[in-house]
């Protein structure tokens, strides 16, 4: 059994790895490998992006897989952090996309907007709706 003191240290050691907030201190890349995912293409995203990166010479950022992330529609999903900014989701990705992603978004700091899923009054673009209420 760990003492409250020793789960506040793993708590501090992980919180950066989880932190999802703007406070981040390092680029996060998160790719949803669900088997809807994965059917879709988002293994070859994934490797596509580390490989992008290291041909970039970009070391700081955390790639890291996750479960479903629940819209099967639009897979391969790709969740993009930086540092001080807002999470930005990109939506039916593929091999080609992920380096124009890695090069532009992370790299250069621009958003790629016609990847992305934006929610305006309810509805998400690239044919996907939030139902209201």
């Amino acid at each position: 059994m760990k003492t409250i003191q020793e789960l506040d240290e793993i708590r501090k050691k992980t919180f950066e790895k989880v932190n999802q907030g703007r406070d981040r201190k390092n680029p996060r890349i998160t790719v949803g490998m669900a088997t809807c995912g994965i059917a879709a293409g988002a293994k070859y995203v994934l490797e596509t992006i580390i490989e992008e990166l290291n041909k970039l010479g970009i070391t700081n950022v955390e790639v890291v897989k996750t479960g479903c992330i629940g819209i099967c529609k639009l897979e391969p999903v790709v969740e993009v952090i930086m540092p001080g900014e807002q999470k930005v989701t990109y939506v039916k990705m593929s091999a080609s996309r992920a380096r124009k992603m890695v090069r532009e978004h992370i790299k250069d700091g621009n958003v790629i907007d016609e990847y992305t899923m934006y929610v305006v009054e309810g509805k998400v673009l690239n044919d996907y709706t939030v139902l209201n209420g």
